[in-house]
């Protein structure tokens, strides 16, 4: 049995892999920011515990995980999107994207390091999305984020594989998640046309990529797409 921290672990993808870690056995904590009533439902449907902490806040973020103590790992999950002109989005929208999407990994691998380090191993899982790889129009600053995301994985693979730490990546495509609920459904049902597998993503198809990762002993600094073909 293994010891699964997961950010963002309310609702969507992170709430998929709360739900899958949890069924193969491991002992699990999610984080979350403010959703009291989905993160009361997920701790209860799967076993879990729940623990309200926003991942942007270093000071929250080091005292929950000397609470947990031991962490074999971690997936980093949280994140927050901004639609529209980049012209139109104003500086603390931006600086809010960063200090959750991006800011809030550096906060959780540093506070993982002390149970990592001590055992020299350990699994960091990344979630970047496609619009990473290639960038998207109107979600710029969120691409840069994703982006960023991507280099960091890459980055911390290569300094931290020497200690037992492996780092790696999912990048999904379009999941059926509430950051789609404000898309019309002729642009959600276009885009699964033009994935080569005909459909959007689950949050579950992404936390079977998750597991995969995690269980994956020779496998560091990869990022593992998970968008049914739409970016290759």
């Amino acid at each position: 049995m293994k010891t699964v921290v997961i950010t963002g672990g309310s609702r969507g993808i992170g709430a998929a892999a709360v739900e899958l870690f949890a069924a193969r056995g491991d002992r699990v904590f999610f984080l979350y920011e403010k959703n009291h009533e989905a993160a009361r439902a997920v701790a209860q449907a799967t076993g879990a515990e729940a623990i309200c902490c926003d991942v942007a806040d270093g000071a929250a973020v080091r005292a929950v995980f000397d609470r947990i103590g031991d962490v074999d790992v971690l997936i980093c999950s949280a994140g927050i999107c901004w639609y529209g002109l980049l012209s139109m989005m104003e500086e603390g929208d931006w600086d809010r994207l960063f200090a959750v999407n991006v800011k809030g990994i550096y906060h959780c691998v540093n506070a993982a390091m002390p149970a990592f380090l001590k055992k020299q191993r350990g699994c960091v899982i990344t979630v970047s999305s496609m619009w990473g790889q290639v960038g998207a129009s109107c979600e710029a600053a969120y691409s840069a984020t994703k982006g960023a995301v991507i280099a960091l994985t890459k980055a911390l693979a290569k300094e931290l594989g020497p200690s037992g730490i492996r780092v790696n990546c999912v990048a999904p495509g379009v999941i059926l998640t509430d950051m789609c609920a404000n898309v019309e459904p002729e642009i959600l049902d276009q885009m699964a046309q033009e994935a080569p597998v005909g459909r959007n993503g689950t949050p579950m198809d992404v936390a079977r990529a998750m597991a995969y990762l995690a269980d994956a002993g020779f496998v560091t600094g990869h990022i593992l797409s998970v968008n049914g073909g739409y970016v290759i």
